[in-house]
């Protein structure tokens, strides 16, 4: 049995190569948008991929399981369970199978057995893996998707808050406190493999180690200590963060089907001086990509920065419209990871590309802004009176803040800009100073002329202001 594991770090996402060693074909569970990956890997290996297997109807990436099946002829492997909502549409002209409870996929000496685990999503399946190869006629481990993690589960809220789907997040608690119990009844030693690690927005407190065994889970995961279902579901619903506002398009996009990115015109660098001037001095969406020191020190009027760094595509799809074309301000050198990102959550409409370091020598809209230390803050607060602007989740905010801040999570600060004005100084203040710096530049592109970052962020306040006294 081959098993290879591939993570993207931007999106924390995990993906599986699954083969048959002796038949020579391998399958791939919960693939990303990008398959280049598993066909490089399998053609390493001698093997076909002759299948995606798919846990869910994804929120938060572009599954590449429509991919594999349109340009490789592979067979999609893809949920029948839940209601009529989350059922998989337009997919009849690929080579599909529907999957219920109980349903078993062969491959070789390898079988998969399909286990419906509602809770993070009503359609939600794992995926038992027995390799009869070794003689074995026990599962070796499951894939779990998005039900189990390491040290978390799935969060039941994505549907009524990021799709609109009301009063679905306690039933998907319940749903999830089910599906635990019977998760809890496999062997201990089962192997389990999730489909994100750390950092992810699909639980409140995954683990960083990229698999683990039912025994451990069983143990240690915080959510597998509830025998009671009412006090299972309050934990399970406390606490989850704010779910970025591009999952409901995710939703959408993995249930009726993505564009396939080899049928994408690739976008073409724009170099003409008189057309970029043009471009970046009208009503457009740009993007520029620099880290944000550089940006604060100098950027053109109207630009967001969104540094390209592990939570690009995280920012991006709070940010970006994905009704817009949008044009990169970059480094021509990093454009082909930058697109490959931007795809990976749908974001497809990317009109063009532009040196970023070579425009800005010719154009004259310029501006900046001042990062400023805690001390300086402070005097500013004494003596100013500026506004406050904390981007920070809502649990880093209600576990402490500055005195006197108004809350706005960066992810909603592009639709709550009215409540902001324009005619006083605006101090952005985040954990560490990252994502302020987004939010100083969103200000800025929206006519807010008066702003200072919070360097080093609510940590570094803490400890040179508000500790010393």
């Amino acid at each position: 049995m081959l098993l290879k594991y591939f993570y993207d770090e931007q999106l924390a996402q995990a993906s599986y190569l699954v083969g048959c060693q002796i038949k020579g074909e391998a399958v791939v569970i919960d693939p990303a948008r990008n398959i280049e990956p598993y066909l490089s890997a399998s053609e390493k290996e001698g093997m076909k991929i002759v299948g995606a297997l798919e846990t869910h109807i994804h929120a938060d990436y572009v599954s590449g399981g429509r991919e594999i099946a349109n340009r490789l002829g592979a067979k999609l492997y893809v949920s029948d369970e839940g209601n009529d909502d989350w059922k998989y549409k337009n997919i009849e002209h690929l080579s599909h199978t529907l999957l219920k409870d109980g349903d078993t996929i062969t491959l070789g000496n390898l079988t998969f057995e399909v286990m419906h685990t509602p809770g993070h999503t009503p359609e939600s399946i794992s995926f038992l893996l027995t390799d009869g190869g070794a003689n074995a006629n026990e599962p070796i481990g499951i894939f779990t998707g998005d039900f189990v993690f390491v040290g978390d589960v799935g969060r039941p809220d994505l549907l009524e808050k990021a799709a609109g789907e009301a009063g679905t997040s306690v039933s998907g608690a319940k749903d999830m406190f089910h599906s635990l119990q019977r998760f809890k009844r496999l062997p201990d030693f089962l192997q389990v493999w999730p489909a994100h690690g750390a950092g992810s927005a699909c639980g409140k407190s995954l683990g960083a180690v990229p698999s683990s065994t039912v025994g451990y889970e069983k143990r240690f995961n915080w959510a597998m200590q509830y025998d009671d279902e009412s006090a299972f579901i309050d934990a399970l619903l406390a606490g989850q963060p704010e779910p970025p506002t591009y999952f409901a398009i995710m939703k959408h996009v993995n249930k009726v089907g993505p564009n396939i990115i080899h049928e994408l015109e690739d976008p073409q660098e724009i170099t003409d001086v008189k057309q970029i001037k043009e471009l970046l001095n009208s009503d457009t969406q740009v993007l520029d990509t620099r880290d944000a020191q550089a940006f604060s020190k100098q950027h053109i009027q109207g630009t967001i920065n969104i540094p390209y760094n592990q939570s690009f595509t995280n920012w991006a799809g709070w940010i970006i419209n994905y009704d817009q074309p949008l044009y990169l301000l970059t480094d021509p050198k990093q454009v082909n990871g930058i697109i490959t990102s931007l795809r990976s959550i749908g974001i497809d409409q990317i009109a063009g590309f532009i040196d970023v370091n070579k425009t800005i020598k010719h154009m004259d809209n310029l501006e900046s802004y001042n990062n400023i230390t805690p001390d300086e803050a402070k005097q500013w607060i004494t003596a100013n009176d500026p506004v406050v602007i904390d981007v920070r989740n809502q649990s880093e905010w209600e576990q402490g803040h500055m005195e006197g801040a108004d809350h706005i999570m960066l992810g909603t600060l592009k639709d709550r800009l009215q409540e902001i004005p324009k005619d006083r100084t605006i101090i952005v203040v985040c954990q560490s100073g990252g994502r302020s710096a987004i939010g100083a530049s969103l200000l800025q592109a929206n006519g807010f002329k008066k702003v200072l970052n919070l360097a080093g962020g609510y940590s570094r306040w803490l400890t040179e202001v508000v500790i010393p006294q």
